[in-house]
């Protein structure tokens, strides 16, 4: 006998661990290598991260109104629905299961699976571990690990959703506790002062960067564009924060617990993110080899970090964290992901078995869809290219997102509204100009990652009106 409604079983703790918990994978321990060559500069990294954090919290405390007005499964989707119609929800829906989610989820699998390679070097993604080549397609055993893990974290999920919070409680206490550690460590025992003031020297003086050096200084209006490209990795980095209003029918008293589990999660990351890199300035020169920020062995700005603050062991130690926390992240992505493509089946715009909850109280068959779906991108070796149209795509959604906040005052005054978004209208309306700034300027200076995902996301206005022809006949 299947389960008719979802149960509420999260309490504040559950879901401020889902929103912190998916938003940390393996981002923040790479990401700052590409953003320094870009802005070349201690100042301009330090305020990319600032902006991004500015960015997703105003997001976060914009959408908490959203969530107690409608405190059901489905989130994001529920929202653009409910501001617009029916088209901009399934384009939503439609954009998170092709790219914004699977491709995530597999990506953070392929960084599980190449940082146990330290432990177990068959799993680097290296020409001598190809298991099998046809044409352009190479078959490595990492790829194999990721889909093995995201596989088991589908099955656990599909037990019920306990099993999916004990493990994203676990997981995320651990990475917060460990990044916290890595951050003291680091200030405490690896920062030089030598190399604080060196990366300090010209703070805001904008650069593109070389290994051999200053490719060039950055001025006038490529200054935008270096700050947009440059907040692709830190805005995916701060990505997923609102996986947990995917899954407000689990949550115990959701009109209160999701839109304060979105500030406090947000918060808590920002912090540790912005400290972090604070911590990388003052132990790694900005440039300078592979044991720089800029140009560490691939991008792995932490393992360098790490190197210096603990020796060798420091590679293993932080190759355990990522590990740890990629896990915990593939996790948090899996349980909330499924609980858009149940929505969307109840109305009628997705496969309609994924519209039916098991025993457990879980949508089972959209959990195994988005597996199968995302073991086919990490098998793709394409997952890389689809994570830079994510930025681009997911912004797209949250600006009319929070669009739809304005639009829902006008359209619905006399809704009862629990919390009222932080801010508004500055607020929300300051993210809506950063967030259409930032997708104009990567349209201008990113083309080759913007136009595929816009692509992708209007290929869905198609399958949108199939979807509802099929349903009249």
């Amino acid at each position: 006998m299947s389960q008719t409604e979802f149960k509420p079983t999260l309490g504040l703790l559950d879901a401020t661990m889902i929103v912190a918990g998916s938003m940390i994978g393996s981002g923040i321990f790479i990401v700052s290598a590409d953003i320094t060559r870009n802005v070349g500069s201690a100042g301009w990294l330090i305020a990319v991260w600032l902006i991004t954090g500015f960015m997703t919290l105003v997001a976060a405390v914009s959408y908490g109104e959203l969530s107690a007005m409608f405190p059901k499964a489905g989130g994001q989707y529920v929202y653009l629905k409910e501001a617009y119609n029916k088209l901009f929800g399934f384009l939503y829906g439609w954009s998170f299961f092709t790219v914004i989610q699977t491709a995530t989820i597999a990506a953070v699998g392929v960084a599980f699976s190449k940082f146990t390679g330290y432990f177990i070097p068959a799993l680097d993604i290296k020409d001598e571990n190809i298991l099998m080549q046809i044409g352009w397609f190479k078959l490595y055993p990492a790829q194999l690990v990721s889909i093995a893990v995201i596989v088991l974290l589908t099955y656990i999920n599909t037990r019920g959703v306990n099993g999916g919070k004990t493990i994203q409680t676990i997981f995320t206490v651990t990475k917060l506790v460990s990044l916290f550690g890595l951050i003291v460590f680091g200030l405490l025992l690896g920062a030089k002062a030598e190399i604080w003031n060196a990366n300090w020297e010209n703070a805001w003086q904008m650069n593109k960067l070389s290994e051999g050096g200053v490719i060039a200084g950055v001025a006038g209006s490529a200054v935008m564009g270096a700050i947009a490209a440059s907040m692709v990795g830190s805005i995916f980095s701060s990505d997923a924060w609102n996986n947990v209003t995917f899954i407000a029918g689990e949550i115990k008293n959701p009109k209160r617990n999701i839109g304060l589990s979105l500030f406090l999660g947000t918060l808590i990351v920002t912090l540790i993110y912005v400290s972090a890199n604070i911590m990388y300035i003052s132990v790694l020169p900005l440039n300078g080899g592979e044991e720089s920020i800029a140009f560490a062995k691939q991008d792995r700005v932490a393992v360098a970090a790490a190197n210096e603050i603990f020796g060798n062991i420091g590679t293993y130690v932080i190759a355990v964290m990522i590990m740890i926390s990629t896990f915990g992240c593939i996790n948090g992505l899996v349980l909330a992901g499924s609980r858009v493509y149940y929505t969307m089946a109840k109305d009628g715009l997705f496969f309609k078995p994924a519209g039916v909850l098991n025993n457990n109280a879980v949508p089972q068959w959209a959990l195994w869809a988005q597996c199968i779906w995302a073991a086919v991108l990490c098998l793709s070796g394409q997952y890389g290219d689809l994570l830079d149209m994510v930025s681009f795509v997911v912004v797209i959604f949250y600006v009319l997102t929070i669009a739809g906040i304005f639009i829902l005052r006008k359209k619905m005054p006399d809704a009862e509204r629990p919390y009222k978004a932080f801010g508004y209208p500055v607020l929300p309306f300051l993210y809506m100009i950063m967030g259409i700034a930032f997708c104009i300027l990567l349209i201008i200076y990113k083309p080759n990652f913007t136009w595929p995902g816009l692509i992708i996301v209007l290929l869905g206005i198609p399958v949108y009106y199939i979807a509802v022809a099929s349903q009249k006949k």
